[in-house]
């Protein structure tokens, strides 16, 4: 079973501030699959991902790269941007990223939905106007309280 909660955020700096807020409670093992139209906000959200995790390095959208690690927070963190995968990319290994002791960030997820772990994170991201985003968060029912615990839903 998974739970659901919604947030709104006004501007970028909101985005960030919420996406931090939701990192400070990420365990080693969480894979985020993050999904939204082409500037929906997906890479400002990964942006406060890495903030909250404790990373200070400039984090920008891996989507020619595909994957980027980032190792000096308090866990490592793993961005990924699938956007361009043309198959499933079966050959990249998936299972060192989504079982180890990261934390993974998909975004595009959907286009790897069938390699994805059984027990995941999923923020959806929708512009409402100008720069207002409706985010979702859907979590194992048990992980929502540290997932969506502490933040004002609406």
């Amino acid at each position: 079973m998974v739970e659901t909660c919604q947030f709104t955020t006004n501007d970028e700096k909101e985005t960030r501030a919420l996406a931090s807020h939701i990192a400070i409670s990420l365990q080693a093992g969480d894979v985020i699959a993050l999904e939204g139209d082409l500037g929906a906000g997906k890479t400002t959200f990964s942006q406060g991902v890495a903030r909250g995790l404790g990373i200070e390095a400039p984090i920008d959208s891996p989507t020619f790269t595909l994957i980027k690690e980032y190792d000096q927070g308090r866990l490592p963190f793993i961005h990924m941007d699938v956007y361009r995968l043309e198959d499933g990319g079966e050959e990249l290994g998936w299972e060192e990223y989504f079982y180890g002791n990261a934390v993974a960030l998909v975004e595009w997820a959907d286009r790897i939905k069938d390699w994805l772990p059984e027990r995941f994170i999923h923020i959806e991201i929708k512009r409402v106007d100008g720069d207002r985003r409706m985010i979702t968060v859907t979590t194992p029912i048990e992980w929502k309280e540290r997932i969506c615990g502490g933040v004002e839903e609406g």
